[in-house]
């Protein structure tokens, strides 16, 4: 079963004076809708938006694993393992919480910066906070996340390509630009599809596209 999810039907949150333009996925801060919470692993998919030099302050984090793909701009990265980092387009972060890690993001640069930050729940909780950069990920290489049974699949189409959705219990796709033809839904930018039980399944871009799918077998576990 798809279930196609609208970028207009995001959650609105941020705060415009400090140049923060947030939009959830997912039950998130002040928004609290008990039907959605997660989806197999996923409990939030933000799409963030920050003005040149806006950032999120020094706040923590706990047993959970936090990725974030940089769609435009350039990301600054600062926690309390002493890691530093710039984070550019075509590179993944992955920053493991773990038993407890604070951080500091940013835009670093000149131009607006719009990036995906996505939050998994993890297999195992209180282990040891882990922060990871690749640089420049391939089209269809896959990203395995540590500590849970989670792939992050990165896709660029070009009009007309096609790719083949992983089967998966659960498969979350996000558009982080263009526009694309899932299972005969439409998807365009800032949409995402939620897939259940996903089998035989193939996306088509239409004009460029860039996308980002989520391939999860587990559901969190707090036992």
């Amino acid at each position: 079963m798809t279930q196609v999810w609208r970028a207009d039907d995001r959650y609105r949150g941020g705060d415009a004076d400090a140049g923060i333009d947030t939009r959830h996925a997912f039950s998130f801060s002040g928004h609290y809708d008990p039907d959605n919470v997660n989806f197999g692993l996923l409990v939030a998919c933000n799409e963030e938006r920050l003005a040149p030099g806006a950032g999120f302050p020094l706040h923590p984090h706990r047993d959970v694993e936090i990725v974030t793909w940089v769609a435009e701009g350039l990301l600054e990265h600062q926690d309390s393992l002493g890691e530093t980092s710039l984070v550019r387009p075509g590179d993944v972060q992955r920053l493991g919480a773990g038993s407890g890690v604070r951080h500091v993001e940013r835009n670093a640069g000149d131009e607006p910066l719009r990036f995906v930050q996505m939050w998994l729940v993890p297999g195992t909780f209180g282990t040891e906070p882990e922060y990871e950069v690749v640089r420049g990920i391939a089209d269809g290489t896959p990203f395995a996340l540590p500590r849970t049974e989670a792939v992050l699949h990165v896709r660029r189409l070009g009009d007309g390509e096609r790719t083949a959705v992983p089967d998966a219990a659960w498969m979350y796709v996000h558009m982080v630009r263009g526009q694309a033809v899932l299972d005969g839904a439409t998807l365009r930018t800032g949409d995402a599809a939620r897939i259940a039980d996903a089998r035989d399944l193939e996306v088509r871009g239409q004009g460029s596209a860039e996308l980002l799918m989520w391939e999860m077998h587990a559901e969190p576990s707090y036992g």
